[in-house]
């Protein structure tokens, strides 16, 4: 599988997930376009640069560089169906093509109105022609052998997004962002029918009559096809009677997804992998998922671009996963050992933080939604949402899961209040597929004048610690939420606050660049680490309590010997905010997350940290 991402495009092993290798610019400039041959020997790109560049990729090495002779970047590129002709379309309006073999261009087709973001050839190879969109929302045929353009259809009064031949070759099908897709008379050169499909349309594929989609409620009598859009599903459409046959169930989407919800899991790309038999779409978050084509069930997922990281915790019973928080309304749940991904969609916003229950396959998120959700693993890894909460009046930024037992849940808010929720005993995801319980706060606390940034859970589960924007931590009752006590003393707001795993204390971290060790008795500083050049973003205990660790916006990490105030290790980690750490249970691997899009796991040894094992 060939990814384009930034200067480069990697070449994906789907079976293992693993980048074989990376065919990569030498300027660095950015890849605008590519385009495999239909034999699969070419590989194309076209850069910001104005440079085509032709690959020879299995041997990793550039055999070719010509300039596009467009005046602006190539938008869209494809081969004809001998892989012996090139088309470019040009955010200048024109299209080339070019001669691969013989190393010329061979037409310069002008007359299409800005950025030309679509060129497909026709698919029988002797009826030289090539199919063109651009903004005008035209679909343009050309004739190659006099090198104009003979026909224009209008139908779709948006951007035509995708174009697919039916056998016959004399019927094409267009989908547009305008909830349409047309079936074309090629011959008559004029519509058949028009499809509404409710949604806007990135990609149409048409599925082939030899295969047994009976599942999918088509049948060999006509013709059917499969959009991908903004409502995040694939759907199968009968072209003669414009219906709906097939919806794919996803258990994350409602049925009619609410409008302010459409796009959030817009599907971006979806082609057909014939010789396997299977699907591949690309959603907004350059998420690729691999379906079965006769069942349109999830085979494999592989993570795109990461954004940035939020929050990371290790998952599992032997710590052997990782689920991440990226800017997404998406989890993604890491295996350890293979890197396969799982992507969790649920939230309607960005999740904005992450806590994991003792004995590991219990964890739970919370989002700008203004909800927070419980996740189960089950003992083959496999994760869903078991129940979500509900009743913050603004975004849930901060949450703690309880320590002994998994029987209760606190969060934290931008609306200054902090919420208990008591949790019932979830039967396992083995027994069946359990509908979501919907849990109900049992009490509500304002507990700081500006947002509560964190919150933590003491050992025996009987505190509760805040830290605010106001500047202050307080410490609470976890039972009824009585104030017990304020620490004071940070310059700037607290950004987190952690518990000792062995001694009545706390610690803190905030803007003003320190990390403070507090006593629980009576709420006095003990210690002051200074060190770090910006805001302390996370903090916490390892080396059974005899250590912090602490994270900076700086990109930093700092390991503190609590006894003698010490700095024993600066790592320089990131390159952007450490927003996640967290250790393992046995508390000799740390996990790093950072807005530079990294997620880095780390080794403890006895007093200070090495090199970083994984990179994610």
């Amino acid at each position: 599988m060939f990814c384009a991402c930034g200067s480069k495009v990697n070449i994906v092993d789907i079976e293992t997930g693993d980048i074989i290798h990376s065919i990569e610019q030498d300027d660095e400039t950015e890849i605008t376009v590519f385009a495999l041959s239909d034999d699969d020997e070419i590989l194309v790109t076209g850069s910001q640069a104005l440079l085509l560049k032709q690959w020879d990729w299995l041997g990793n090495k550039c055999t070719r560089t010509w300039k596009a002779v467009h005046t602006a970047p190539v938008a869209s590129m494809t081969f004809d169906p001998s892989s012996t002709l090139l088309a470019t379309g040009g955010c200048d309006s024109t299209i080339k093509i070019w001669d691969i073999p013989r190393q010329y261009c061979t037409h310069n087709l002008k007359g299409s109105s800005g950025v030309v973001h679509l060129v497909k050839f026709h698919p029988d190879i002797s009826q030289p022609q090539l199919f063109s969109s651009s903004m005008d929302n035209s679909i343009r045929l050309w004739d190659l052998k006099s090198s104009q353009c003979v026909s224009q259809l209008d139908n779709h009064y948006s951007l035509v997004t995708s174009l697919s031949f039916c056998p016959d070759n004399e019927t094409l099908i267009s989908s547009g962002r305008d909830k349409i897709c047309t079936v074309w008379d090629l011959k008559a050169k004029k519509v058949k029918s028009t499809i509404p499909v409710y949604e806007t349309i990135e990609s149409v594929v048409l599925l082939p009559q030899e295969l047994d989609l009976s599942n999918l409620g088509v049948t060999k009598s006509s013709t059917h096809f499969l959009t991908a859009g903004s409502k995040g599903v694939l759907r199968v459409w009968d072209a003669s009677t414009a219906t709906c046959v097939h919806s794919q169930s996803l258990p994350h989407l409602p049925a009619e997804p609410k409008v302010d919800m459409i796009g959030q899991h817009s599907l971006i790309h979806c082609s057909l992998v014939p010789i396997k038999s299977e699907l591949v779409s690309v959603n907004v978050d350059r998420n690729i998922c691999l379906y079965d084509a006769q069942t349109l069930e999830l085979k494999k997922q592989f993570s795109g671009y990461n954004g940035e990281v939020l929050d990371v915790r290790f998952l599992g019973p032997k710590d052997s996963h990782l689920v991440v928080a990226t800017n997404s309304p998406q989890l993604k749940v890491f295996e350890l050992s293979s890197s396969n991904c799982q992507i969790l969609p649920g939230h309607s916003d960005i999740v904005l933080a992450l806590d994991v229950f003792r004995k590991g396959r219990l964890f739970a998120s919370c989002s700008k939604d203004k909800t927070f959700r419980i996740w189960q693993m089950t003992e083959d890894g496999q994760v869903s949402c078991v129940a979500q909460g509900q009743g913050h009046t603004h975004q849930v930024g901060a949450l703690a899961c309880s320590k002994t037992k998994e029987n209760f849940l606190i969060t934290a808010s931008q609306d200054h209040t902090i919420k208990v929720w008591l949790l019932p005993k979830f039967p396992t995801v083995n027994e069946k597929e359990n509908q979501i319980v919907m849990l109900q706060a049992t009490k509500t606390e304002v507990a700081h004048d500006k947002d509560v940034n964190s919150v933590a859970v003491s050992p025996n589960d009987k505190l509760v610690a805040t830290g605010s924007q106001d500047k202050t931590a307080k410490l609470w009752d976890s039972e009824n939420c009585v104030l017990l006590g304020v620490f004071s003393g940070h310059k700037r707001g607290i950004w987190c606050v952690q518990f000792s795993p062995v001694d009545q204390v706390l610690a803190t971290s905030s803007a003003d660049g320190t990390v403070k060790i507090w006593d629980l008795q009576d709420f006095s500083c003990l210690k002051t680490f200074e060190g770090h050049d910006a805001s302390v973003l996370k903090v916490i205990f390892v080396s059974e309590g005899g250590q912090v660790l602490s994270s900076g916006a700086d990109g930093l990490l700092k390991l503190w010997t609590i006894k003698n105030n010490e700095c024993v290790k600066t790592l320089d980690a990131h390159d952007s905010k450490v927003w996640a750490l967290h250790a393992n249970k046995k508390d000799d691997t740390v996990v790093t997350g950072s807005t530079d899009s990294r997620v880095l796991l780390w080794k403890l040894s006895a007093n200070l940290q090495s090199k970083r094992t994984q990179h994610y």
